[in-house]
C-alpha cells in the first residue's frame, strides 16, 4: 500500500498525517490549539476520513489537540495503556530530569496554566504488537518505554518508524536525554527499534524523515 506522509508543525512538536487509499491516520496531536493545522492539511488533500489519532506518549505537547480533533473529525484516540491515565487526567509526567529538562520541569506549571491541556480519555488503549489494520493502515505498535511508561512507536508499512520522543531529530539524530520514567529502559527500547530495521525514522522533534541506518550511529 502506498503511503504519503505529511509533516505538520504543531508548536514544539512534529505531527504526521499518514495518507493511504483507505484513509488517514494522525501520529500525535501537538500542543493545545493546533487542531486547525491538521484540518487545513486534510482540506487541501480533499480528505475527511481520519481513522485514528495515535498518541505516542502522554505529554501535552503530543496529545494537546487530540480531544479537539476528535470532536471535529469523529476520529478515535489511541494511546498505550500505561499512559492512558496520565492523558485522561490532562497530566504530563516528566519523571527523572536531566540538563535542560530541569528548566522545563520548573516552567511546566506555567505552561499548563497558560495552555490548559484538556484531560483526554482514550477510545483505545493499545499494547505492544497491536495491529492497526482495523483503522485502514498496515502498522504495528512497538512499545518503547523509558521516556514515559507507555511511550510507543508505530511501525507503518514495514519500513517507516514514527518514534515520538524516543529519538530527537534536532541536530544529529540522538536519543532523548532530558526526561525519563526509566533511563535504562530507553536503551532497551532503542535496541528494539534497531531490531525492527526501519528504513525511515520520523521523530517527534526536529528534522524528519531520517535514514534508519543512522540508528547504528546514535549520538547519545
Amino acid at each position: 500500500m502506498k503511503l504519503q506522509i505529511h509533516n505538520i508543525s504543531m508548536g514544539m512538536v512534529q505531527a504526521y498525517l499518514i495518507e493511504s487509499q483507505t484513509g488517514l491516520l494522525l501520529i500525535d496531536a501537538g500542543l493545545p490549539g493546533c487542531e486547525q493545522r491538521v484540518l487545513r492539511i486534510m482540506e487541501a488533500l480533499g480528505r475527511d476520513d481520519l481513522q485514528l489519532i495515535f498518541i505516542t506518549h502522554a505529554h501535552f505537547d503530543h496529545y494537546g489537540s487530540a480531544a479537539a480533533l476528535r470532536r471535529l473529525t469523529g476520529a478515535p484516540i489511541a494511546i498505550h495503556q500505561a499512559d492512558g491515565e496520565a492523558m485522561a487526567r490532562g497530566e504530563t509526567r516528566l519523571g527523572s530530569v536531566r540538563g535542560r529538562g530541569k528548566m522545563v520541569r520548573a516552567l511546566l506549571p506555567l505552561f499548563e496554566a497558560i495552555l490548559r491541556p484538556e484531560p483526554t480519555t482514550a477510545d483505545y488503549l493499545f499494547s505492544d504488537g497491536d495491529d492497526l489494520r482495523a483503522f485502514g493502515l498496515e502498522a504495528l505498535v512497538l512499545h518503547t518505554p523509558g521516556h514515559t511508561a507507555g511511550s510507543s512507536c508505530l511501525l507503518a508499512g514495514g519500513r517507516l518508524a514514527f518514534v515520538g520522543d524516543l529519538l530527537s531529530g534536532t541536530g544529529r539524530l540522538h536519543a532523548q536525554r532530558f526526561f525519563a520514567s526509566d533511563w535504562p529502559l530507553i536503551d532497551d527500547s532503542l535496541a528494539r527499534l534497531r531490531a525492527a530495521r526501519p528504513k525511515w525514522i520520523y521523530a517527534g522533534h526536529g528534522r524528519s524523515p531520517l535514514p534508519g541506518e543512522k540508528l547504528t550511529l546514535l549520538q547519545k
